[in-house]
């Protein structure tokens, strides 16, 4: 049978694709799934940035969401890029996409406690808005000897 013929009707077998992908429905549901971690330290974080990991995750105030369906967003060359396998707390509570408002795996969870009032409601206001629109999967701490 042609080529066309197997993609048009079918002809090939799952077992005769060496690399697993036709027809296999199973397999593209679970890659589908958000990865379901409970606990994240931000050096785990950082690896779901839409770059080393096509799942792209972010923190906001502690909670862990799943934002790989709004890759167009946070994903690579997206406007909210930079938040991605990060805690976006402080730049989405000072609406600023800076990298100075996110840190670095390696430095200590921001506790947001020098922002003023109004930019902690703003994260809260962003995290109800996270919470409403994509899967929370775990919650962001410290990593014992690497976050304090």
């Amino acid at each position: 049978m042609s080529f066309f013929s197997n993609v048009l009707f079918g002809g090939v077998k799952e077992s005769d694709d060496p690399t697993g992908l036709s027809g296999n429905t199973q397999n593209t549901e679970s890659q589908n799934e958000p990865i379901v971690e409970g606990v994240f330290y931000p050096r785990t974080l950082y690896k779901f940035n839409g770059h080393d990991d096509e799942k792209i995750f972010i923190a906001v105030l502690g909670k862990v969401y799943d934002c790989t369906a709004g890759r167009s967003f946070y994903g690579p060359s997206g406007p909210y890029s930079n938040f991605a396998g990060r805690d976006a707390s402080r730049g989405l509570g000072l609406n600023s996409f800076d990298m100075e408002c996110v840190r670095a795996w390696d430095q200590p969870i921001d506790d947001l406690s020098d922002l003023p009032s109004q930019a902690v409601d703003a994260a809260r206001e962003w995290q109800d808005y996270f919470a409403k629109k994509y899967p929370c999967i775990g919650t962001l701490e410290p990593e014992p000897g690497v976050n304090y």
